[in-house]
């Protein structure tokens, strides 16, 4: 059985003494150093939620997804250069389950490289309140066994039911040495930061000063969130030190804040630096902060065992080898409903673990687990099998592809025709269109996402012998040139050229009257470039002298810069081929995913890429038979995924 260590949080110069000198529950996740399910306090428990399952019988839930840690662990084994990976698992409720008449929001468990190491902070002036632009990295390094960080853990729930209620973040860390002071930091970032292995930098931090400031108005009430650093220290005898602190303007410190008081405490990246890290206490009274690490000589590391910095497998740690603790964000004064009419609303999204040299918050940084995300939710994602009808408008389904239990959809359109309910995954529409619908997380959330799907009609139905073939679409300057070739060209009016920058939704932008040409017709139009969108899409749309309409394939023109390009499959839908087209950073190797949208993998296929631009067939794609598909790419430069759809 463990021994529950006596814990005082520090902050500044004030000691708040907190719920920490017995193991305790917080919104119902215990809080005792142990990773397991209706277990709390070295006993079965059969209520307490926790990191993971054991098979204690009970009503406490495990919050990480553990999928394949059998086949992980067995890989350890038959082939030990896996013990060097990295790979996280995301929470196993949906978002915005309720657990336990808790509402859970999001959680998280990642395990760091093992060995050579790049994702380490290189000897130097790496500190906390340096930009991330600055902050570097070497190819491989080992680091000090103290400062070594083995495993990290964060989830977020409310204490009840509401979106209203408490809102409490739990972190976790393992760290190898187990004697000493040990000193890490959970920073939350509001942008989505990154780093790049392949060339050691940080990427996608905030605009000020490398963070994103908390501002406030005049009267102290925050009006848009910015940063924020937990910082701890453990000790022989449990934690020493936590401490919370935003990134804000220095200026800030001359007002009062509404929700929380200033600690007295600032530090940047120097003595003169005008954004830096506050340190901050709550107004609120009551507890706020708890937190142990484990003492016992048997705590259970977790269905994916515990790689240590040797390489070598076990199955538990350490007493002191796992810590945790938990901040009430609510009394904090830093959580989404008190800056904004949105309880639902982030409080952060990328998390990044580091540790420290020691207890100084500007000591020099050493091992991180590179920034991992949180709160990214899918947008609404809603399509229809058909979406063109001729003669006869019958009755159709349109449906939402990435499906969230716990959200809520609405539908409505302006020009068709719903048949019945409008709201839940799908709608019956007996009208051309278009259809709207909105994304709930949960009812008492705010609109998070729309989508739309636009069903069209042709109420004359002739075949129009009229094919376009070799579409091209290039920018010549600030213009675009679109070339097609129109084949039985007599039997064409005219010709639209249409534009999307989602590939969904097309406005008309030019027309194109038929030329005198009988049989096949070369055209060409060019035309001042109207939208800004690093991608854009066009179509060409032939209609035929007896009104009857076509439509060529899609094709895809970037205008953005390689950071801000992502692969794009098209034409969609795909009728006889599909391609890809994405930019790589280096020569490296791509891993295409295409599974149909119950999410069973159909294909894995890996293709070759130069740097720069590059246009590949994707035959695997268009050979599968006619349906919806996701296709994830998956490079050097980061992951994608998008929604084909699949025409025969």
């Amino acid at each position: 059985m463990k021994k529950l260590l006596p814990l005082v949080f520090v902050l500044c110069s004030q000691l708040v003494h907190s719920q920490v000198t017995v193991a305790i529950t917080k919104a119902n996740f215990g809080i005792e150093a142990d990773l397991a399910a209706n277990f709390y306090k070295g006993l079965p428990q059969p209520a307490v939620d926790d990191w993971f399952g054991r098979g204690y019988v009970g009503t406490g839930q495990a919050i990480i997804d553990t999928t394949g840690a059998a086949a992980i662990v067995a890989e350890y084994y038959s082939t030990p250069a896996t013990r060097m990976k990295s790979f996280y698992r995301l929470m196993r409720p949906a978002p915005y389950s309720l657990v336990n008449n808790r509402l859970v929001l999001d959680a998280i468990y990642h395990r760091d490289f093992h060995g050579d190491d790049s994702t380490v902070f290189a000897s130097g002036s790496n500190k906390n309140g340096m930009s991330p632009s600055t902050w570097s990295a070497p190819v491989s390094q080992g680091i000090p066994d103290k400062n070594d960080v083995l495993d990290a853990f964060t989830h977020v729930r409310r204490a009840g039911p509401n979106a209203t209620d408490s809102l409490w973040m739990f972190s976790a860390v393992s760290i190898e040495n187990t004697t000493g002071s040990r000193y890490f930091d959970f920073e939350l970032y509001q942008t989505d930061i990154s780093f790049n292995r392949s060339t050691l930098s940080f990427s996608g931090y905030g605009p000020d000063a490398g963070h994103t400031t908390w501002v406030f108005d005049a009267g102290g009430n925050i009006l848009t969130p910015g940063d924020i650093i937990f910082t701890a220290e453990f000790g022989t005898a449990g934690i020493s030190l936590v401490e919370a602190r935003i990134w804000i303007n220095k200026a800030s410190l001359s007002m009062t804040p509404v929700t929380f008081k200033w600690g007295g405490l600032f530090d940047g990246a120097g003595s003169g630096s005008t954004f830096g890290y506050a340190n901050i206490l709550p107004k609120i009274a009551g507890d706020f902060y708890a937190g142990i690490q484990s003492s016992g000589t048997a705590t259970w590391a977790g269905p994916f065992a515990l790689v240590r910095e040797d390489n070598s497998v076990v199955t538990d740690y350490q007493p002191k080898q796992f810590m945790e603790f938990a901040v009430n964000l609510t009394k904090l004064g830093i959580e989404p409903a008190q800056f904004s009419n949105n309880a639902c609303g982030s409080p952060f999204r990328r998390v990044l673990v580091k540790t420290r040299s020691s207890t100084s918050f500007t000591a020099e940084l050493k091992d991180f687990i590179a920034p991992f995300k949180m709160f990214d939710y899918a947008s609404v994602d809603a399509n229809a099998y058909t979406k063109y009808f001729c003669e006869t408008m019958p009755q159709t389904t349109v449906s939402v592809y990435n499906i969230n239990a716990n959200s809520q959809y609405t539908w409505s359109t302006i020009n068709g025709s719903i048949v019945g309910s409008n709201t839940g995954t799908s709608i019956t529409v007996d009208a051309p269109g278009t259809y709207y619908v909105k994304q709930q997380l949960h009812v008492q959330c705010p609109q998070y996402a729309m989508d739309s799907v636009t069903i069209l009609y042709d109420a004359v139905c002739a075949v129009l012998n009229v094919d376009v073939r070799n579409l091209t679409a290039f920018n010549v300057g600030k213009e675009t040139d679109v070339k097609w070739t129109a084949s039985n060209n007599e039997e064409a009016d005219f010709f639209v050229i249409e534009y999307s920058t989602d590939n969904v939704n097309f406005k008309e932008l030019v027309t194109v009257p038929a030329s005198t040409v009988i049989g096949s017709a070369d055209y060409t139009q060019r035309f001042l470039r109207k939208v800004t969108s690093p991608t854009t899409f066009y179509r060409v749309r032939v209609v035929g002298k007896k009104e009857q309409v076509k439509y060529s394939n899609t094709v895809l023109v970037r205008t953005g810069t390689l950071a801000k390009s992502k692969p794009v499959v098209f034409p969609n839908p795909v009728v006889r081929e599909a391609w890809i087209s994405m930019e790589s950073s280096v020569k490296s190797e791509a891993t295409v995913y295409i599974t149909d949208v119950t999410g069973r993998q159909i294909k894995r296929i890996k293709l070759n890429l130069n740097k720069g631009n590059n246009l590949l067939p994707l035959t695997e794609l268009a050979e599968q038979t006619a349906g919806m598909y996701v296709v994830r790419i998956k490079s050097i430069d980061g992951e994608t995924s998008q929604k084909v759809m699949i025409t025969k």
